[in-house]
């Protein structure tokens, strides 16, 4: 498979959507192949593999109605020699995937566009009516899917997982998976073409291949309901042709074993009591084995029970009050400048936020690495998880809405059985105006739909009393439907000087809980002078000196993520040996190195903590 032909089939999926053909599995408990490792990539700015010479896509509806084929790559070499044969696969580089194209090659460091993947591999079904499903963790921004000369389907979103069935498709030797992966911005996307980090492009995320028996168990939830009683409710929901069938559910380390039958539509729904159970939290995170069985498909995962919940302005994690010591995170390892993609990496940085003290770690942007939240429920780390609506996109655009909702949706399923996963966020930083507002609601009733058990918040935005500007005031229609009042401050970096902090005064009209989401300063690690000389390690420690004090003002104040644990990469960022292309709000400086900001906070939490023992 050498060459790139422009004629292809056209695919069955929803390409306005970018919502993948195949439900969503829960694919860890599922690995058959992992198809990481080397693949082959060619470099394609122009999108000759995809599109003619007057930009139309060769998978077009009418391409196939009469019968032609476009944009994928064929076993062959072409009989027609005026065919494009200029790229073959053989004879290009490689890649790691997972992983990001920017920081492994450097001529492709700023690049935004296309580039071509294959992988070849061979594969022998478990079973003659075994189903098999490629399963992509993540692809930005979008990926164009074609296996054995055969589009698959397309998914739009950088950050969530995606899948196709392959069942009856697959070879036994010499299988030849291609995807199409563009990073492009785009003012309709979500997010849209203005942020402040780094647009990696690639496939970012596992690639694997799935297999199940003909009916086999899709999806489940497992919650467990407020209350003395430690009552459990759930769900299995169940896919392919025999979907009226038992269902067994086994807590092997609580000796708990429930039968259900599932519908006609495949779903069973179930509740039980957990006597004895040790609930899950940062202090003690308790995981037990969740063993899932409907005929001949079983699947194994360890899961932990807790409650989230608040009252007035009280966050409460299985019943008692909380204070949440956080920081913010990117989805970076600062040591190589990369997409972080595996478990290790998921563990270095959520190690240095415990290292920091805190109990609770906000994962910007976007949807971050499945490995993220599977580590922080064995490490004990609470999460507020997001998507990224980010500071203004189109909210007038039905389709920018649905790219919204599909992300959230794919996060959400992936991750809702996550104890530490206690807020979904439904945005960053955007401006308020009516249909923001109408928008980012209509998000937060699809979140309740589908996971009523955990908090909703988005990172809001301040305003000074225009008749006195050291009154800061948080005041949001969004917060009317958010569990949580989360809003980012920056005075005495974006607004005065630290000083400033003691004369500030806030206004926060809701009897909620207040998160305050970010707040920092930038500080070049060992760049050392007066307090007062910006990006120094001493201007940004004196700002966290002043800043914690005059935050701690705010009566509903519950917790915290400052602006951030690590330094990470930014094309907005571009100040000359100070920044160079580097966001330096970090605590940890890229070379993972410790500033000075990063003791004075350590040293709040610890007496945060203190104080939350004593009660």
């Amino acid at each position: 498979m050498k060459y790139l032909l422009l004629t292809t089939a056209f695919a069955f999926t929803s390409l306005a959507t970018g919502r993948a053909e195949t439900p969503l599995m829960h694919a860890s408990a599922r690995g058959v192949l992992s198809l990481n490792g080397r693949w082959q990539v060619i470099v394609d700015p122009y999108d000759n593999g995809y599109v003619n010479y007057r930009l139309e896509r060769f998978d077009a509806a009418d391409k196939s109605a009469a019968g032609g084929k476009g944009g994928y790559f064929l076993d062959h070499k072409p009989a027609d020699p005026s065919e494009l044969v200029e790229y073959d696969f053989d004879r290009s580089p490689s890649l790691n995937v997972p992983g990001d194209w920017n920081s492994q090659s450097e001529r492709l460091y700023y690049y935004e566009g296309t580039l071509w993947y294959r992988r070849q591999f061979d594969f022998a079904p478990r079973s003659a009516d075994a189903r098999q499903f490629l399963h992509f963790g993540g692809a930005n921004y979008e990926a164009d899917v074609y296996l054995n000369g055969t589009k698959l389907g397309r998914h739009v979103g950088g950050f969530t997982p995606f899948q196709f069935e392959v069942t009856g498709k697959l070879r036994a030797a010499g299988n030849s998976l291609v995807v199409r992966v563009n990073n492009q911005r785009h003012p309709e996307g979500v997010p849209g073409v203005n942020t402040d980090w780094w647009n990696y492009g690639g496939l970012t995320r596992d690639v694997t291949l799935l297999e199940t028996p003909a009916t086999y168990v899709r999806d489940y939830a497992l919650q467990l309901q407020p209350g003395p009683e430690h009552h459990v409710r759930g769900s299995v929901q169940l896919a392919g042709p025999a979907k009226a069938q038992a269902v067994r559910i086994e807590l092997p380390g609580l000796n708990i074993v429930v039968a259900a039958v599932a519908d006609a539509s495949g779903l069973a729904t179930f509740e039980f009591s957990l006597p004895g159970a040790e609930l899950w939290a940062p202090e003690h995170p308790r995981l037990y084995e969740l063993v899932l069985t409907a005929g001949a498909d079983r699947l194994s995962e360890m899961v932990g029970f807790r409650t989230i919940e608040t009252r007035g302005s009280e966050i409460l994690l299985n019943g008692r009050p909380l204070f949440l010591r956080g920081i913010s995170l990117h989805e970076e390892n600062p040591l190589r400048g990369g997409r972080a993609t595996t478990a290790a990496e998921a563990r270095l940085l959520l190690g240095w936020a415990r290292d920091l003290g805190c109990n609770y770690v906000r994962l910007a942007h976007y949807p971050h690495n499945e490995y993220m939240a599977r580590v922080a429920d064995e490490m004990g780390i609470l999460l507020w998880v997001e998507v990224p609506v980010y500071w203004t996109i189109q909210w007038d655009n039905p389709a920018t809405y649905a790219n919204a909702e599909n992300q959230l949706t794919e996060l959400i399923t992936r991750d809702r059985n996550r104890a530490s996963i206690i807020i979904w966020s439904m945005a960053n930083e955007t401006p308020i105006l009516p249909a923001r507002t109408a928008f980012l609601k209509k998000l937060a009733a699809h979140t309740r739909e589908l996971d009523p058990t955990r908090l909703i918040s988005a990172a809001m935005e301040v305003h000074a009393d225009p008749m006195d500007p050291n009154t800061k005031i948080v005041e949001d229609p969004l917060a009317e439907v958010t569990d949580v009042v989360s809003f980012n401050q920056y005075i005495g970096w974006y607004v005065g000087v630290p000083d400033d902090c003691t004369k500030i005064h806030w206004v926060v009209p809701y009897n909620k809980p207040v998160i305050i989401s970010e707040f920092g300063a930038d500080a070049l690690q060992g760049f050392h002078a007066s307090r007062l000389t910006r990006f120094s390690e001493e201007f940004q420690a004196d700002l966290y000196r002043q800043t914690l004090p005059m935050l701690e003002k705010i009566p509903q104040l519950r917790g915290m993520s400052p602006w951030i644990l690590c330094d990470f990469r930014s094309p907005r960022r571009a100040l000359p040996n100070i920044q160079d292309g580097w966001n330096r709000k970090g605590l940890i400086g890229e070379n993972g190195t410790r500033k000075q900001a990063f003791f004075v906070l350590q040293e709040f939490y610890a007496r945060k903590a203190a104080e939350a023992d004593a009660r």
